[in-house]
């Protein structure tokens, strides 16, 4: 064999097998997933706040405008992303459920979690901060590093990141952040970056144009600018560390702010929330400083994570990968609220592009039927208005003591939802096509929600919050 007959059995060889291929190197990702915010930075139109870190996630990924959460709440979204499924679907769907071994809900054994399959991939995973799962597990199956039980809110990682894994290892991280959350602080006015002026704001027409609501949003939006400020930390931590560019930077909220149209109700102010991934380096599978407007579950945030990493997708997941190269947009995103620590309701909601429809399955109950918000001062003072009379007529439809069965609101039109137009002859059609897609998706996903709550979670629930629980299905406990 010649010199040339030689070189082209090793130029064949190293074709075969492989080896004039580029090594591929996993890439890490990073959720940073805040409390209560909603998308009001800079990159998002805001024009009061100074947002320049969340801003320039935005320029170095994607920008989703139109996600809306599977819940209103923390732990039933949190429940659903991190399972890749409805928390109706597998009975997640009620607040801060399994927080008892009693009243425990185990996930079936076909069911992995988010983490599970990134460890069983070799990845590092843990969570700084809170789970918030509604079902029981054993956390060390999901997550590397120490933990404590924070009551209520389940278990919550010790501080740990990615120094902890071992050398060249790609980790799975997130780190928790309060976001609007800040304002239980009694430290928040010396950690806020400024105070902002609340005569800037512009209240929303469900509330009243008062001092105490326009100083709230500008809390608000001061929790913003802190939130910014601690994602500029994280993302400079990367930076020091050479983890940067080889790592998808997801950037979150779980939910609405705190404020009674927002958190735990099922219109945009609820579900609608800040969604950026961002990826530094150069050969991302995303495009850089582009928007995205297409409607999209939040679900779909664990399966998108999944796709990046290479990972394949259970089939029992009800998320879309958002970079897969036959995505396609949703046609509508359904949303759920169920029992929120010991207020017992029902809603549902179905989103498209046009229309929100919402289904309240008790309206004999009021909007603002006793909750764990009655106890701010705040609350106390929009009861005291209601009962004046004095909050406005528009502002008065969530405080007072019915509500209708079914919504449906124009949100191109209407965005602040304001005008039901359920009961207008000329929205007929539309209102019988969301009946039926919210009635096939009940029956096609089991939705446990039309199921009562075990014995033993409303058992625990009474036990807890004991007088406040006025609905019936705690009679039985008297």
């Amino acid at each position: 064999m010649n010199k040339l007959q030689l070189l082209l059995v090793l130029l064949s060889t190293l074709v075969m097998t492989g080896g004039c291929q580029k090594e591929t190197i996993q890439p890490n990702i990073l959720w940073i997933y805040v409390e209560d915010l909603s998308p009001e930075f800079g990159c998002y139109g805001n024009t009061i706040v100074n947002t320049p870190n969340v801003d320039e996630l935005a320029l170095n990924g994607v920008k989703y405008t139109n996600v809306h959460m599977p819940a209103a709440v923390c732990s039933a979204v949190r429940s659903g992303i991190i399972t890749g499924t409805m928390p109706t679907t597998l009975g997640l769907h009620n607040h801060h459920s399994s927080r008892d071994l009693a009243s425990a809900i185990f996930l079936p054994d076909s069911i992995k979690t988010i983490p599970e399959l990134f460890k069983e991939a070799g990845y590092f995973t843990y969570n700084w901060g809170k789970d918030d799962y509604n079902f029981w597990y054993d956390r060390r199956n999901l997550y590397e590093g120490d933990f404590r039980s924070i009551g209520m809110y389940g278990m919550s990682g010790n501080k740990l990141d990615w120094n902890a894994r071992k050398d060249g290892q790609p980790f799975f991280g997130q780190i928790q952040l309060y976001g609007n959350k800040h304002v239980y602080n009694r430290k928040f006015k010396e950690k806020r970056i400024r105070a902002i002026e609340p005569d800037l704001i512009k209240v929303p027409p469900y509330y009243p144009d008062s001092a105490f609501i326009r100083q709230d949003l500008a809390n608000h939006l001061e929790c913003i600018e802190l939130t910014d400020n601690e994602v500029g930390k994280i993302v400079e931590a990367l930076r020091q560390d050479g983890l940067l560019e080889n790592t998808y930077i997801f950037f979150i909220s779980d939910h609405g702010m705190r404020l009674w149209r927002h958190k735990q109700f099922l219109y945009d102010s609820g579900t609608n929330v800040p969604f950026i991934i961002a990826y530094y380096g150069k050969d991302g599978k995303l495009q850089k400083g582009t928007v995205n407007n297409d409607l999209i579950s939040g679900l779909d945030i664990g399966t998108t994570t999944l796709g990046l990493a290479n990972i394949d997708i259970p089939s029992y997941t009800e998320g879309i990968d958002l970079m897969a190269a036959d995505y396609k947009p949703r046609d509508y995103v359904i949303s759920v609220r169920d029992r929120c620590d010991f207020t017992i309701d029902r809603i549902r909601s179905v989103r498209t592009k046009d229309f929100r429809y919402i289904r309240n399955f008790y309206p004999d109950r009021p909007y603002m039927q006793p909750n764990y918000r009655d106890e701010w001062d705040i609350s106390k003072r929009m009861h005291q208005l209601a009962s004046e009379g004095k909050l406005g007529e528009i502002p008065a439809k969530f405080w007072g003591n019915e509500r209708p069965a079914e919504e449906l609101y124009d949100v191109e039109k209407d965005p602040d939802m304001i005008y039901n137009l359920a009961y207008e002859e000329e929205y007929t059609g539309e209102l019988n096509r969301m009946r039926t897609t919210l009635d096939k998706w009940i029956d096609a996903t089991d939705d446990k929600g039309q199921y009562p709550e075990s014995v033993d979670g409303l058992r625990f629930m009474y036990n807890r919050w004991k007088q406040q629980c006025v609905n019936p299905e705690y009679d039985q406990f008297k």
